[in-house]
């Protein structure tokens, strides 16, 4: 099969002689929770040496006075193209403890210009903006037992929260700090994305992706809500089948209008309609925590996780290519670091992952390597799509 091409509904059909081997499967054997997948994931072949024609400027952005970065998952540009959000964990990875603003606004050259979100955002996972230049956050985990324990009062986790651009709340979806089920409640939405329309899709649960069986709290759905936030409807469970999913972790949508989830924990893209038929599942892109689809269909797939037993034969790092054939053109390989990012492997890549009216690349760093990361473009051939 050739690796670059669109894998197709009708050939990663599953059939019911397969639902019963799903889960033993590479990796399976090392007995690592969430290590198993689908079965169609052995037969693709990695994608590791592809040409990287971008330069690596690791620290982008800084704080003010003199703070320092935490973990950064939820990035997103501005609505003018230039300007780049970025939800900081407040210098750790959780803003439980906390007074200062996690959502911040950057220039070009990485200067704070805007920041708010104090004592309203916990845990900032996905981000977006939308036509109208709002900034909407998953926050996705309340506090637990320990920063209860030292902060009684802290607040938020399983909600999304749109802000206008001044920071203003004007919609929370969910019940801040009560984890549960739409229309009233979500249980650790990872990633928000708002349709040309308005349409609203939420993607849930971070955790779903260590479980290797079905269970109370193994959900894994999207949901679409009006512009005005009334609940649509709810798509999606736990599984390895078509249609199912072990962790949405990022939304991204394309020309089309069709909704491309990261399904993390097994290891590939799912492509919806804004109704929630599948129409396409893609491995070529590894195992995906980021995503990010600009104007011209290029798709951007960062993958902060993959190792021998969650990913087995992919290395992280980013994957660049088109969102309208699947085909894979660029690598670019993850950064050198003393520890790893996920749950082990080589080297360390982030999790967040937008892109500037310009093509420069932005990634929100979570782990041992915290912070943001700008990836320019150098050496990109004149009929790339986003010149």
């Amino acid at each position: 099969m050739n690796k670059h091409q669109s894998f197709t509904h009708k050939r990663l059909l599953l059939t019911a002689a397969l639902s019963g081997a799903l889960t033993l499967l590479a990796g399976s054997a090392l007995a690592q929770p969430g290590a198993t997948g689908p079965a169609e994931h052995a037969d693709i072949e990695p994608i590791n040496n592809l040409p990287n024609p971008y330069e690596t400027i690791r620290d982008w952005g800084t704080l003010p006075d003199g703070r320092s970065w935490g973990s950064v998952s939820a990035v997103h540009v501005d609505v003018d193209g230039v300007h780049v959000w970025a939800g900081d964990r407040c210098g750790a990875n959780s803003c439980a403890l906390s007074d200062v603003d996690p959502i911040v606004k950057l220039d070009p050259e990485g200067n704070v210009v805007q920041s708010f979100g104090a004592g309203q955002i916990l845990w900032p996972h996905g981000m977006e903006v939308d036509h109208e230049g709002n900034i909407w956050v998953a926050d996705a985990r309340s506090a637990n037992a320990q920063e209860l324990e030292q902060n009684p009062d802290a607040y938020g986790g399983h909600q999304v929260v749109k802000f206008s651009p001044q920071g203003e709340v004007l919609m929370v979806l969910g019940t801040p700090g009560e984890a549960g089920n739409p229309p009233t409640h979500f249980t650790e939405p990872n990633d928000v994305l708002v349709a040309p329309d308005g349409h609203i899709f939420v993607s849930e649960t971070h955790s779903a992706q260590f479980r290797d069986e079905d269970g109370p709290t193994s959900m894994s759905r999207i949901s679409k809500f009006a512009p005005d936030g009334t609940f649509v409807k709810s798509w999606g469970s736990w599984g390895y089948g078509e249609g199912e999913m072990r962790s949405p972790h990022a939304l991204a949508m394309d020309s089309q209008g069709r909704i491309f989830a990261a399904d993390r924990g097994n290891r590939r893209i799912q492509i919806f309609d804004q109704e929630g038929e599948q129409l396409d599942t893609w491995y070529q892109f590894s195992r995906i925590s980021g995503l990010f689809i600009d104007d011209n269909d290029v798709l951007y797939a960062i993958d902060s996780e993959s190792d021998s037993n969650y990913n087995p034969g992919w290395r992280k790092g980013m994957r660049i290519g088109s969102a309208r054939t699947g085909e894979v053109w660029y690598y670019i390989p993850e950064h050198n670091s003393e520890r790893p990012t996920g749950m082990g492997g080589i080297g360390a890549m982030g999790e967040g992952v937008t892109v500037d009216s310009a093509g420069n690349i932005y990634a929100g760093e979570v782990g041992p390597v915290q912070g943001m990361t700008k990836f320019i473009p150098r050496l990109l051939p004149d009929n790339f799509p986003s010149h």
